[in-house]
Parts: structure tokens; sequence; C-alpha cells
């Protein structure tokens, strides 16, 4: 294990940095005031049947309940049928102009509707808008089957992107969210989706902000009572069946930092986003982001064995972000356990260790450090010499 620090300037704040040393700094004095120990900030009682709250640059899940319990999403499905559809409009498969023909099937959807009809072809654009704003199930048919060629396909697609995306409790038998035994997620799934849909399609997700949508004369006002309430919010979706409740999937950014809410089976509207705020406020006021290390930072260097060069420098091929509870991050600690004997050739990229970071004793993350720079074999004496080294090890 080899303890590192942080680069210069880093002081526990937003993106600044600890100065060098700090790890070997709290021990070899006497203090005549010990710190009062930091403590895991508790979340505040949330009155619904599951939620999450998740650090969307972190990639941390900063409090949950009920996060891996079988529910039913609802209309929080649609955030996987805008995903495919998103999709198809990047790979350039649909148009946002595109007039869409609108089925039997479609047109008689039942539930939430944004009221196509098979006599008024669509746009895709349009469509994409009643599926966002107004929760159509109508809609939502239409472009699967404008995607796939029919709902039962675009589900099949639903269910293989869900687990390319890690949403290993989650099954899809429709794109609009109406109860099927089979049609199920979990909280933790949805807010890998919604984070999967921000970072994947920064160009549409702006259409969640949207407030109202006005379609064939029948102006329909967004469920997202957050859109009017706090300025930070700026998505994301609702859902509501008799069986799951009240449901709303909720983003907010604050001073650089993004935050996601799920919050399902609450007993109202007005419930869901009054504990989705609840959620939202306790993540920005409890916990603080933090920048550790930059891609490419050189974190540490790692003995090489058989390799033309003895080390390689190791870090992390992107920004480290953390979310750090409030006053952590001048007693967070960090070292690395690196991956030995490693054995040229190493490859940039290549897994070489682990950080290991703890605040106050306690593990608080683990992350893999990869080489930063290849290390071809050394020549065939090389080679033997570190081989007989190894050997007496």
């Amino acid at each position: 294990m080899v303890h590192v620090a942080f680069p210069p300037g880093y002081n526990g704040r937003l993106r600044m940095r600890l100065p060098l040393l700090v790890l070997l700094a709290c021990a070899s004095f006497p203090a005549a005031a010990q710190a009062p120990a930091l403590a895991v900030p508790a979340p505040p009682v949330i009155a619904a049947r599951a939620w999450v709250l998740h650090d969307f640059t972190s990639e941390q899940t900063l409090a949950a309940r009920a996060a891996q319990a079988r529910v039913e999403p609802a209309s929080l499905t649609k955030l996987m049928t805008a995903y495919l559809v998103f999709s198809a409009l990047k790979q350039k498969t649909l148009r946002a102009d595109q007039r869409v023909p609108v089925s039997q099937r479609a047109w008689k959807a039942e539930g939430s509707r944004m009221f196509i009809a098979p006599d008024r072809p669509v746009t895709v654009d349009e469509l994409v808008r009643g599926v966002v704003v107004h929760s159509g199930n109508d809609a939502s048919i239409a472009l699967a089957e404008a995607v796939s060629g029919g709902e039962e396909a675009f589900a099949q697609a639903m269910n293989r992107e869900a687990q390319r995306l890690g949403m290993k409790d989650t099954h899809f038998v429709n794109a609009t969210g109406l109860p099927h035994p089979q049609h199920y997620s979990t909280a933790h799934d949805l807010a890998l989706l919604a984070v999967a849909l921000i970072r994947d399609f920064p160009e549409y997700y702006p259409l969640y902000s949207q407030k109202q949508f006005r379609y064939h004369n029948v102006t329909q006002s967004n469920r997202n009572r957050l859109l009017w309430s706090d300025p930070t919010v700026d998505g994301v979706k609702t859902g509501y069946t008799e069986n799951a409740g009240y449901c709303l999937v909720s983003s907010a950014r604050r001073g650089g930092r993004r935050l996601v809410a799920v919050v399902l089976g609450a007993a109202s509207d007005a419930a869901r986003a009054a504990e989705s705020q609840k959620l939202l406020n306790h993540g920005f006021q409890a916990y603080d982001g933090v920048r550790l290390y930059a891609g490419g930072d050189v974190v540490t260097t790692i003995r090489v064995w058989k390799g033309a060069g003895n080390e390689v420098k190791a870090g992390f091929s992107r920004d480290l972000h953390l979310a750090l509870p409030k006053g952590g991050a001048g007693r967070l600690r960090a070292s690395v356990d690196s991956l030995q004997p490693l054995l040229a050739p190493v490859r940039a990229g290549q897994r070489v260790g682990t950080l290991k970071l703890t605040i106050e004793n306690r593990a608080y993350g683990e992350f893999p450090v990869v080489a930063l720079q290849d290390v071809p074999l050394a020549g065939i004496f090389g080679r033997g010499w570190d081989a007989i080294r190894l050997f007496f090890q």
C-alpha cells in the first residue's frame, strides 16, 4: 500500500485541493482539542415506498431506501422510450421532421394522451414533446412503431438497452408503463436510466424543462411541479398508476453540481414533489462536490517487472469527482494498493491498482487506478534479471 497526496492547492472545497503531504500530518502531534467525529449526514424522512438520491458527477448514491425493491414504474417507463427515440434521432434512423402515421393501436391507447388521430399525421418532434411533456401513451406507442415497427419489438429493444445500462432488476413489456405483471423496475435502476439520459443526450434533455406543449388546439402542462417551484430543477419525469402511487424522477443543478432524485409510491401529486424537493435540498446542503484528481494527473508510480522501464505512471483517465459530507474534505485520506507483481507489457488504460479513500479510518470509497503510459517488455536479459529478483522476493 502506498499513501498518496491530493494535488497541490486542494483545500476541501469544490474543485479546490489539499496541500501536498497532508496525509502525513495527522498522527504526529498531541492534540490540545480533538476535532469532533464527522457524522455521515442523515437523510430526511421521506414519505414514499422507495427512493434514491444520486450524485450525477461522482456517480455516488448519497442516500436510499428500498432502492432494489421491484416496483411498477408507471410512466417513468417513458424515460426508456425517450432514450431509444433520442438514440434513433442521433443515429439518423429517425428525423425530427419525419411525419409518422397514427395506428389504431396508438389512437386508442388508454390513460394519458396527447390526442393524436389516424387522420392527422404527426411529426416525430411533436410526438417526442407529447411523451416528455404530456406523458402521452398514444405518442409513446406511435414512436415505438416508428422506431421498431411495433410496440412488442420496441419493448425488446428497451430490455436490451436496460441490460447495457446495468439495469439488472428491470423488465419492460410496453413503451407506456401501463400495468403488466412482467413490467417492473427499481428506484436504483430508474436513477441509472435518468443519469444515462442526461449524460448521453444533452441536446435533447432540455425538453424535460418544457412546462407546456400545445397540440391540435389542446394545451397540456408538464406534471412535474418542481419546474414551477424550484428554478434549479430542469427535469425529469412523473408517473402514476393506482398500484405504483405517485412517482417522480427529478434533477437539479446548483453551482456546477447535479443531483438526481427518484421518489416512488408517494401518496399524492403534491407529496411526490415535496418529498423530491426534500431529497434534492438534502444532497446540496449536506454534501460538497470535490474534484480529487484531474484526468491524466499522476497519482502515484507503480513498480513494473520485466519491462523496458521499472515504473509506470498511474492515475485516472478522466476526472475523479467525489461527493463528501460537509467538512469531510479536510479529513480525507488516500492510499493506493497496486496489483503486484505487475508484469510488462503494460498498456495505457490498463488497471494497475486501487485508490482507497478513508475518512477518520472509515472506508469511504474505492476506485480503479490505471496506467497512464505504455511500458513494453524489456529485452531477454532484463526479463531474466527481474525473474530472478521476483523469485527471491
